[in-house]
């Protein structure tokens, strides 16, 4: 069983002139992303503007990274929808293609009370074999609905494919009762990529970053630091990591994201309506900012 573990990009989702899903691009990211050293992929999240894909292209971007992937790297489907027979159905398909697991964030916008969310899971973790990784997925910030600990309990009980939780909130207590789940054997990844090596240190399994997406550099060096025991080095690299978050604005706005990709030569596009590109000013000081940031590691493009 494949997991998800150190650097985790919930992958962007390029738009070519026509506004449909640019094949050639999402190759070449996938590409990109795997020569740079990331662990696991974990696209149709909400970094690859999910809730503005239809399912048909949420199918077709799963299939690309799949195959393109080819086993190179843990693929972790995200398959949460509005609706619930789209995130079953996302979920069969995500199993039928071969990937390795899914995740799926909570019920959004409309409340849920701990049964119905208990209930929600388990549909999903049973719509797949018991075999089949299912990975929560908590944002309350944005979904609307938090997941306690105790709720999560009782879905793994029910559940033996339930292994880990994404949590996308900088709630330290919060993520310290996640990583007692299942007597410390349930998985946690995180979203504050800023404080990716205390989240290492503290037990977590790894981050899912946006910023990642787009520099992956930093991120993989604090990750293989943490493995060699080199805190001070991981730090310094943390550091820089935890500038480019900055610079990006860390998930705020996606566009900052396809902007600087398209800066290195990873052609994403534009963002989707209602959402809009950055204007000529924010792209120009966004630019003088990452060639600042680029020289202190010394990166290119």
């Amino acid at each position: 069983m494949k997991k998800l573990s150190g650097v985790i990009v919930p992958m962007i989702a390029p738009f070519d002139a026509n506004d449909e899903i640019n094949i050639a691009a999402l190759k070449q990211l996938i590409n990109f992303l795997l020569d740079k050293g990331i662990n696991c992929l974990y696209p149709n999240g909400t970094t690859g503007e999910m809730y503005r894909l239809s399912i048909v292209e949420r199918k077709k971007i799963a299939e690309v990274v799949t195959e393109e992937t080819n086993g190179r790297a843990p693929v972790v489907i995200h398959v949460g929808s509005m609706r619930m027979d789209e995130t079953l159905e996302l979920a069969k398909h995500a199993y039928s293609i071969g990937s390795d697991g899914i995740g799926a964030i909570t019920p959004s916008f409309f409340s849920v009370n701990d049964r119905e969310m208990e209930e929600y899971y388990v549909a999903i973790a049973k719509a797949v074999p018991e075999d089949f990784p299912v990975y929560l997925y908590n944002i309350p910030q944005c979904s609307a609905n938090d997941i306690k600990p105790r709720i999560i309990n009782n879905i793994v009980g029910r559940c033996p494919n339930v292994v880990g939780i994404k949590y996308s909130f900088v709630d330290m207590m919060r993520t310290f009762d996640y990583l007692n789940i299942k007597n410390g054997e349930f998985d946690v990844v995180h979203g504050a990529d800023y404080l990716f090596l205390s989240l290492l240190v503290m037990g977590c399994k790894g981050t899912v970053s946006g910023v990642a997406g787009v520099y992956p550099e930093p991120f993989v060096e604090v990750y293989k630091a943490f493995r060699d025991g080199d805190l001070k080095r991981g730090m310094e690299y943390q550091k820089i990591a935890a500038k480019f978050h900055k610079a990006l604005l860390g998930g705020k706005n996606m566009a900052y994201y396809k902007e600087a990709l398209n800066r290195r030569g990873v052609e994403v596009g534009h963002m989707r309506l209602p959402q809009l590109d950055l204007n000529q000013w924010e792209k120009e000081s966004l630019h003088r900012e990452l060639e600042m940031l680029e020289e202190e590691l010394e990166l290119d493009h």
